[in-house]
């Protein structure tokens, strides 16, 4: 039996945006019967084994997802190596993640996989703004999931 695809979603600091697309994949990849590896980091290493912001665990758990037992971590060239698509925020962590593994061919934009989008759209950032953000911003993740999963099960 061959392993699952593995899918890494990332953001700056791994606290906000790629904890919640990772938990939003989980269902989704669960409710497709999509066997997958899912999981998150960030470019950056300031937010160190951080859990997941209150403001996105609070809206994951509104709308249902499970947010529990996140830690921050930095991603690694090893885990760009071993992963079949890591999948950016931004098109700045595509950059850093091209900085930190040179011959990367799995480098995605989450948004890209949203039909409704733009290619090279970055996932918006609920940081500094209200809590409605991370409403904004967990409704583009869930935009953009159906793609996601359809590309996973392609490399299945």
């Amino acid at each position: 039996m061959s392993t699952p695809p593995s899918v890494i979603f990332v953001c700056w600091g791994n606290i906000c945006r790629s904890p919640m697309a990772e938990r939003v994949a989980r269902r989704y990849f669960d409710d497709a019967g999509v066997p997958a590896g899912l999981s998150s980091a960030g470019v950056s290493d300031e937010e160190g084994f951080a859990p997941m912001d209150r403001r996105a665990k609070a809206v994951l758990e509104a709308h249902g997802y499970d947010a529990t037992g996140h830690r921050a971590h930095q991603i690694s060239a090893a885990e760009i190596a071993g992963a079949d698509l890591v999948i950016a925020a931004e098109p700045m962590h595509l950059t850093m993640l091209r900085r930190m593994a040179p011959h990367a061919t799995n480098l995605r934009l989450i948004c890209d996989y949203d039909p409704a989008r733009k290619r090279g759209t970055a996932l918006p950032d609920p940081w500094y703004g209200p809590d409605q953000k991370f409403t904004d911003t967990l409704n583009s993740i869930e935009a953009a999931m159906p793609g996601i999963v359809d590309a996973v099960r392609r490399l299945s």
